[in-house]
């Protein structure tokens, strides 16, 4: 039998966004810059919070404001040392174990997420997992501030899920998600899980 497992990441497998817990991360020695960048990232904020600015359309201008013109290199390491050092103190115990156990009953467990392959996929390697992302647009090793793709939200998930894999192969699908934006996802699922690891 194949068996595969769709896991939403923020909110779900972590008990933070990893969005935000990264740009702390990142800016953790350079908080005046941080709080500048911040402040002029506001009405975008504001926008969002008011259902002015869609969720795509809010995160990309964030991430303008915020790391526009950045090497890429130097981003990369330092989303690597977040991956690999911060990511696992933020995972929910409860989603852990039932990773653990999907393993062991040899699912392919894939994560499915809005945030970014960059300090997605150094841990998913660790863990041996599979990874769809949003990924970031990049000219001359500089970030431009725009994504790659379209971000990875809502019916988006759906489109890249279906891109990647053919479902019709796998016996046993399930997905584990914990907002409006993925239960999208979770309708592709023989048994779905909506946020499982908020209600223990």
């Amino acid at each position: 039998m194949k068996k595969i497992a769709f896991f939403d990441f923020d909110g779900t497998i972590t008990s933070k966004d990893s969005l935000y817990d990264f740009c702390f991360f990142y800016f953790k020695d350079r908080k005046i810059e941080f709080f500048y960048k911040i402040v002029k990232a506001l009405p975008v904020l504001l926008g969002y919070k008011l259902k002015l600015i869609n969720n795509s359309i809010a995160k990309e201008k964030i991430f303008t404001i915020l790391f526009k013109d950045t090497s890429i290199d130097s981003f990369k390491e330092k989303a690597t040392d977040y991956s690999l050092n911060r990511i696992d103190k933020i995972v929910r115990k409860d989603a852990k174990e039932e990773l653990d156990k999907l393993k062991k009953l040899n699912f392919k467990i894939v994560i499915v997420s809005a945030s970014l392959k960059c300090w997605l996929e150094p841990w998913c390697n660790k863990n041996n997992f599979e990874l769809v992302s949003t990924e970031l647009e990049i000219k001359d090793k500089i970030i431009t501030g725009k994504f790659k793709n379209n971000n990875c939200y809502g019916k988006e998930k759906v489109l890249r899920i279906l891109e990647k894999y053919n479902l019709e192969e796998y016996d046993d699908i399930y997905a584990y998600g914990d907002s409006e934006g993925d239960k999208y996802m979770l309708s592709l699922a023989k048994e779905k899980f909506y946020k499982k690891f908020k209600l223990k």
